[in-house]
């Protein structure tokens, strides 16, 4: 969520609101917040229906996210909703694929590296537009 928050002046203008982790940031739109999954990993079946439930209320055009494994079941929904989806993978990640971006990269309509050694880890569909934050 840090590095989506760099992004703000691209969405400060729409509506929209976070799925995210319990945390002491200050909240800057609507937030639902969850245990951490990789803490509690046997809450990712009632998270993935509670995020059915969030996404199917609130009705976004996109989920974006920048990371971390809470996007896997996230993202999931949000197909299965027939929501249009973007991964934004860590820019930490310079020569080796996350995790969480090898999970999801089949299922994204979009998906961004930030940084050109890691396109030949992903396939054809990872765009690589330089850095993104």
């Amino acid at each position: 969520m840090t590095e989506l928050l760099e992004l703000k002046a691209a969405w400060n203008t729409h509506d929209i609101f976070f799925i995210t982790y319990y945390s002491q940031r200050e909240e800057l739109a609507r937030t639902y917040s969850y245990k951490n999954l990789t803490k509690y990993p046997l809450s990712v079946f009632p998270f993935f229906f509670s995020v059915l439930r969030v996404l199917w209320r609130e009705r976004p055009e996109w989920v974006i996210s920048d990371g971390a494994e809470i996007a896997i079941p996230v993202i999931a929904a949000a197909k299965l909703l027939r929501i249009r989806t973007m991964f934004i993978e860590s820019v930490c990640r310079v020569s080796a694929p996350s995790f969480t971006g090898r999970i999801v990269y089949p299922l994204v309509d979009v998906f961004f590296v930030q940084w050109p050694s890691l396109l030949a880890s992903y396939g054809s569909k990872a765009r690589y537009e330089g850095g993104v934050f």
